[in-house]
C-alpha cells in the first residue's frame, strides 16, 4: 500500500473539558475554559485527555476533530469578513497544509515532536448552528462539507503544535484544502 507524506503545520491543540455550544445560540456560549496546549496527550480508543469526548462510549469513533485552517480562511473570503479565530470551532487539531475530506473511511498518522499518533477518519464534521453566531452569519452553511473530520485514535501518544507530517494511504490535493468537498456516505468497517 502505497503512503504519502505531507508536511504541515499544526497549529493549535484544543482541550475542552466541557461543551461551550449548547441551548440556544441567543443566550451566548458558556463560559468553559479551555486550553490551546503546545502538546496533548492522545489515548488509544479514548481521546485527548482532559478534553470533553475523552473516553465518552458514544463518541470513541469521533473523540478528536482534525480540521484545515485553510477551510476556515476561504468561507472568511467568501463571507467578506476578516479572519476567524481557528479556537471557536471548537475542533481539536488545527492544521495547516493538508485537504482533508479524503480521510474519511481512511487510518493516517500525525507525527510531530518525535512522536506518532495514528488515526481514523471516521466522519465529517459537521458544523452547528452555533457557527452562525460565534463566526460570522453564513458560516453555519459555508462550512458544510469542510467543517474537518471527526478520528477515532488507534494509538496513543503525544501530539506537538508546530511542524508535523502527516502521513495518509492517500493522495491529498493541500491546494484544496479550502474547497469544499461533496461527502458520499460510505460504509466504514
Amino acid at each position: 500500500m502505497a503512503s504519502y507524506r505531507y508536511d504541515v503545520e499544526i497549529l493549535h491543540l484544543l482541550v475542552s473539558p466541557s461543551h461551550a455550544y449548547f441551548g440556544r445560540s441567543r443566550d451566548g456560549a458558556a463560559d468553559v475554559p479551555t486550553s490551546d496546549a503546545d502538546q496533548v496527550e492522545v489515548v488509544a480508543g479514548k481521546g485527548i485527555v482532559g478534553d470533553r469526548f475523552f473516553g465518552k462510549a458514544a463518541h470513541m469513533d469521533a473523540a478528536v476533530t482534525v480540521f484545515a485552517v485553510e477551510a476556515l480562511d476561504a468561507i472568511a473570503a467568501e463571507l467578506g469578513v476578516g479572519a476567524f479565530d481557528p479556537l471557536l470551532t471548537r475542533r481539536n487539531v488545527i492544521v495547516r497544509g493538508a485537504h482533508l475530506p479524503p480521510l474519511v473511511g481512511q487510518e493516517f498518522a500525525l507525527e510531530s515532536g518525535g512522536d506518532s499518533v495514528i488515526l481514523r477518519g471516521g466522519r465529517p464534521a459537521h458544523p452547528c448552528a452555533w457557527m452562525d453566531r460565534m463566526l460570522a452569519p453564513g458560516a453555519h452553511a459555508a462550512m458544510r462539507g469542510r467543517g474537518g473530520v471527526r478520528c477515532q485514535p488507534l494509538t496513543g501518544g503525544m501530539l506537538h503544535r508546530g511542524p508535523a507530517v502527516l502521513v495518509s494511504p492517500v493522495e491529498l490535493d493541500p491546494a484544496q484544502a479550502g474547497v469544499p468537498t461533496v461527502l458520499r456516505p460510505s460504509r466504514l468497517p
